[in-house]
């Protein structure tokens, strides 16, 4: 009896410590959780998020500083073509090499698309920004350009990148919604841009728009196709993406033949619109790109009042695209606080 006391004693004594380790164990992993989420999601201002360089200068892949951008002798003598990575009406694109560093070469398709190939060089780069692909180089006479090699492709493979083993652990909402607020950022860019108010009218249909960005390394969406984005003049009769008729439920109501379909289309009687068709595509973009993730369902829920506004038959009555983004950042920060605040009250 006496020996059986002693060691149930002892025993509690030794197992004391053991359970105050294991407490402070977990109030550590707590901790380090609540401020690595903190550090992590603190910042949505994709601006922190990738390199900057002076006007005119370029940083790409491993380089540690800024190079002017290339011009024809240096493509011409430098920029080693590797593969063919896309084609598209106006442009090929080469998957490249460059001293060392993976390049895109743009290739002019066809002359009868020099226009369009050039007005989207002249886009490239007048709108450099954190918000689209970092321009390398060009050489008009020869029809070429060079931009930074992303090597996941487009947003169109966003559940396919985030389903391989190593994305897995970025498939979150966190991801998912800084990839929708990248996008709107974008647009309020657009619209406020150093070359006016841009529309984006490679836009006709969800695939199409989606295949205008990239997906960067970091996860973070950039604009990578500025074929199409014209300028709105205010004043003026307004702008239309392209020559033919429109048809859908994803193109804006003013972008639709507005006359019935016993009367023929005719793309001089068509009116104009303006950047306010960006606007209304926004819901349907947000809803791709967050897919189906926990925590998705909520995010919906909370944006579910801008949604409506976007969708207004009315351009006017819709929202711009900086007044979406400031929601959208709203709605993130709340998401982090309230992820924040259930790790502190495990604490």
């Amino acid at each position: 009896m006496g020996g059986t006391a002693v060691f149930g004693i002892t025993g509690a004594r030794c197992g004391l410590p053991a359970v105050l380790l294991c407490l402070a164990a977990l109030l550590c992993a707590n901790l380090l959780l609540y401020f690595y989420l903190d550090a992590l999601y603190q910042d949505t201002n994709p601006l922190s998020a990738h390199k900057q360089c002076p006007l005119r200068h370029f940083k790409v892949g491993t380089m540690t500083a800024c190079t002017p951008w290339l011009r024809c002798p240096e493509i011409r003598a430098e920029v080693r073509r590797v593969k063919l990575i896309g084609q598209g009406a106006v442009k090929k694109v080469y998957l490249s090499e460059w001293r060392g560093q993976k390049v895109a070469l743009s290739v002019l398709s066809s002359e009868q698309y020099t226009d369009d190939f050039l007005h989207g060089l002249s886009m490239l780069r007048a709108l450099q920004s954190a918000h689209v692909v970092t321009l390398v180089g060009a050489c008009e006479e020869d029809g070429v350009f060079v931009t930074e090699y992303h090597p996941l492709g487009s947003a169109l493979m966003l559940d396919a990148t985030l389903a391989q083993d190593r994305y897995q652990w970025r498939n979150s909402w966190h991801t998912r919604l800084q990839l929708a607020i990248d996008y709107v950022a974008f647009l309020a860019y657009l619209h406020s841009s150093p070359v006016g108010i841009r529309v984006m009218c490679d836009s006709n249909d969800l695939h199409k728009t989606l295949s205008q960005f990239l997906l960067a390394s970091d996860m973070r969406l950039l604009a990578n196709d500025l074929d199409a984005l014209p300028e709105v003049k205010r004043g003026s009769q307004g702008v239309k993406c392209g020559h033919h008729e429109l048809t859908g439920d994803f193109v804006a109501p003013e972008q639709l033949w507005p006359y019935g379909e016993d009367v023929q289309f005719s793309d001089e009687a068509m009116p104009g619109y303006d950047e306010k068709t960006d606007i209304w595509k926004i819901p349907d973009v947000t809803r791709f790109l967050l897919g189906n993730v926990l925590g998705s369902d909520v995010i919906h829920f909370h944006l579910f009042q801008i949604y409506t506004e976007c969708k207004r038959k009315e351009p006017h009555m819709r929202p711009t695209a900086l007044e979406v983004l400031s929601v959208y950042r709203s709605v993130y920060d709340s998401m982090i606080e309230s992820q924040s605040q259930r790790v502190r009250d495990m604490l």
